[in-house]
């Protein structure tokens, strides 16, 4: 367990004036304006949490950061500046950074980050639930622009509560995604959190699926079915796309919310469930209240806390940055080091009307991860039209030590399998940087402990490694 103690790397002036306060709350503060004295405290002390300045003469924080990435229970990094961009905000947070705020560094701020006894973790849902659950999931939204704040600040502030919420947004803005946030910081997060699409199943079947039934309710009801509220009872259960439902189970459904009893289909017990319920739609609703397509009682029920969702085309450069969140995920995923986006690609990003939204560019950055190769990712990799798509000559960036060809007969460019050229890759990034690991990352994009896991999978393929 770590000290009651707090590590700033920052010059003494920028925090002087929340010092008092760590020591009336019990703790201990230090304070270092390097790298060697700042990984000495930690080594002595094993600090709660470290808040940092981005530089330092002589410092900076990728350093601590990169020795955070090499150590499993390295304390939490939170990067503090003076100026700030959702560009470097992004960049630190993908170094592994825990938060970046901007001056000035307040108590109350610093305060909510301190854990009680242990360093602090994100709550998640225990491993033993199945996919239906959180199983441990960390679940943030990614958005600078400020409709996306108002809509984040207004969740965390309601998610605690049992309050019914009701979700609403173009398809593919993130509605479930924001669903399961409420739920992940609720007090209910140890608890089952359980979906149902009300679009996907007839008006029997959803009955069925959400009250569930008894042996011999209707033919081929052979065994007692538990529904859905029963089986979210302490947990949370997400209604999606709630306006399809059909008038009558919307009855039933009234009934639920309001007493916290469901009936099972051909039971005679009326069963008890507690379960906060979250609600979806990509329709209007209030427009299908009034053409009596929906029960207005039913809406004033689930619009406890409405959760209005901005489509993407309406956030200005969160597109940018969740595109780049998405190219290091699937880069990641497929054991490639970060792709960097052209300007190019940048810039039609910015001018596309994304009738999918969020869902829609998560596929198109899939798509260029695959298509690019060595990078850098070029418009043509989003493939929107794959008749008219043409493969592009993928050159080097300049300065790249990047190796994704190699000449062939009467001067053809011969196409290896990927994982043969990451090999090359990394083995001419050690060679050029004489065998700097943390160096050879730094070329290569990727972190010094994906390289060192490459090079030991190398090793257990019997290759020889330098």
């Amino acid at each position: 367990m770590s000290s009651r103690t707090l590590l700033f790397v920052a010059e003494p002036q920028a925090i002087t004036e929340v010092f008092p306060k760590i020591k009336e709350f019990g703790l201990e503060a230090g304070i270092a304006d390097n790298l060697p004295g700042a990984m000495n405290f930690i080594k002595k002390s094993r600090p709660l949490l470290i808040f940092s300045r981005p530089h330092l003469q002589g410092y900076r924080v990728e350093g601590l950061l990169e020795a955070a990435e090499q150590e499993d229970e390295f304390p939490p990094v939170i990067v503090f500046t003076r100026q700030g961009s959702a560009e470097q905000a992004q960049r630190y947070l993908e170094l592994g950074a825990k938060d970046y705020w901007l001056d000035p560094i307040m108590w109350d701020k610093i305060k909510l980050m301190i854990p009680q006894d242990e360093p602090e973790e994100e709550p998640h849902a225990p491993a033993k639930q199945g996919a239906s659950g959180v199983s441990g999931k960390k679940y943030s939204i990614i958005g600078a622009h400020s409709a996306v704040k108002r809509v984040l600040a207004l969740a965390r502030q309601v998610a605690k509560s049992k309050a019914t919420v009701l979700i609403s947004g173009e398809s593919g803005t993130g509605k479930e995604m924001f669903a399961r946030f409420l739920h992940y910081y609720s007090d209910r997060a140890e608890q089952p959190f359980i979906g149902v699409n009300c679009a996907a199943l007839p008006e029997h079947l959803l009955e069925s699926e959400l009250f569930g039934h008894e042996k011999g309710a209707f033919t081929g009801a052979i065994n007692r079915k538990l529904g859905k509220f029963e089986l979210a009872s302490g947990g949370t259960l997400l209604l999606d796309e709630i306006s399809e439902m059909d008038l009558g189970l919307q009855a039933k459904l009234l009934r639920v919310l309001q007493e916290g009893e469901i009936d099972r289909v051909g039971g005679v017990e009326t069963v008890s469930v507690d379960v906060r319920v979250l609600a979806t739609t990509n329709r209007n609703i209030e427009e299908s209240v009034k053409a009596g397509e929906f029960r207005q009682d039913l809406f004033y029920r689930l619009n406890v806390i409405p959760l209005k969702l901005p489509a993407l085309r309406d956030r200005g450069d969160d597109v940018i940055l969740l595109a780049r969140h998405f190219v290091c995920s699937f880069c990641k995923d497929y054991g490639m080091g970060v792709l960097p986006l052209s300007p190019e690609a940048e810039a039609w990003l910015k001018g596309y009307d994304w009738p999918g939204n969020v869902r829609e560019l998560q596929n198109l950055m899939e798509r260029a991860v695959l298509l690019a190769g060595a990078g850098p990712i070029l418009p043509a990799h989003f493939l929107l039209d794959p008749d008219s798509y043409e493969p592009v000559d993928m050159e080097e960036p300049a300065g790249s030590s990047a190796v994704s060809t190699e000449p062939g007969p009467e001067g053809e460019l011969a196409v290896m399998p990927l994982h043969e050229m990451e090999r090359r890759l990394i083995i001419k990034s050690l060679d050029q940087t004489s065998g700097n690991r943390t160096r050879a990352a730094e070329l290569l994009g990727i972190s010094v402990r994906t390289l060192r896991n490459k090079l030991n999978e190398y090793r257990n393929q019997g290759l020889e490694i330098p």
